[in-house]
């Protein structure tokens, strides 16, 4: 008989000495960097939901694309989850912060941190890739294309965690979209056309890819249209509908 595959974490609220912690080493950077170290970590339930799994697990190699200022990489240090984790981020200035407040992970992890844009920075070799409310920023044609790399640089059997926006979710969505439009004005970045997708037309994608695709709502506590997909490669995918994981699973909610 086959063991179905364990259940999917359910979105939660990080325990607030986690976030103290997590959060601590940002002083070096600044007030601003340290309060939305505080914020993010806090109220973002994505970051409960990747330490409350077992996908992430020491001595990975993950590569964290539009990492930000590095608080997954932090994250992992203070749980004890000691990873090797690649951040790619387009901001300088979130670089500079990451550089400035996570000099002993680095040390002690050989965490690094590039300033580059993803869809041409080289991405190297990673057992795990993180994307969290990032693709919707760069059109159809280069998401296409990011995935594409993204899947021959993961190893045979590597992992994707994508988060995206349900955009056939409504009100939730239009929210969604309004946030984002704000909190990238506020922290001085012009925000252009955003490329979303439902969350159908996501999970094809990833299963056209090869990719076995379930998908986990991940709006607890927010009034969002957020979903994450956990994306697996492995001898057994074969394209859409390849496996019993194939498919949209619950349904989605979003940041």
């Amino acid at each position: 008989m086959t063991t179905p595959p364990p259940a999917p974490p359910s979105p939660r609220a990080l325990p607030r000495p986690l976030v103290d912690a997590a959060a601590a080493p940002y002083r070096r950077a600044g007030r601003f960097a340290y309060h939305f170290a505080r914020g993010k970590l806090g109220g973002d339930p994505a970051f409960g939901m990747l330490i409350a799994s077992d996908w992430l697990k020491p001595g990975m190699r993950i590569l964290d694309l539009g990492c930000g200022q590095g608080l997954l990489a932090s994250l992992l240090d203070v749980a004890g989850c000691h990873c090797q984790v690649h951040g790619i981020e387009l901001m300088p200035a979130d670089i500079r912060r990451a550089e400035q407040a996570l000099a002993g992970v680095i040390a002690r992890q050989g965490a690094s941190f590039s300033c580059d844009d993803i869809r041409h920075a080289p991405f190297g070799q990673a057992q795990v890739a993180v994307i969290l409310d990032v693709l919707h920023y760069i059109d159809l044609a280069a998401q296409q294309a990011v995935l594409e790399r993204l899947r021959d640089a993961l190893q045979p059997d590597g992992l994707l965690l994508l988060r995206v926006g349900d955009a056939a979710a409504g009100l939730p969505f239009r929210i969604s979209n309004w946030v984002d439009r704000t909190v990238t004005f506020v922290r001085g970045h012009r925000l252009g056309t955003l490329y979303c997708r439902p969350l159908t037309a996501w999970v094809a994608a990833l299963e056209d890819l090869g990719f076995q695709v379930r998908s986990i709502p991940a709006s607890q506590g927010t009034p969002f249209a957020n979903v994450l997909l956990e994306a697996r490669l492995g001898a057994s995918t074969g394209g859409r509908g390849a496996g019993p994981a194939s498919g949209t699973g619950a349904p989605a909610n979003r940041h």
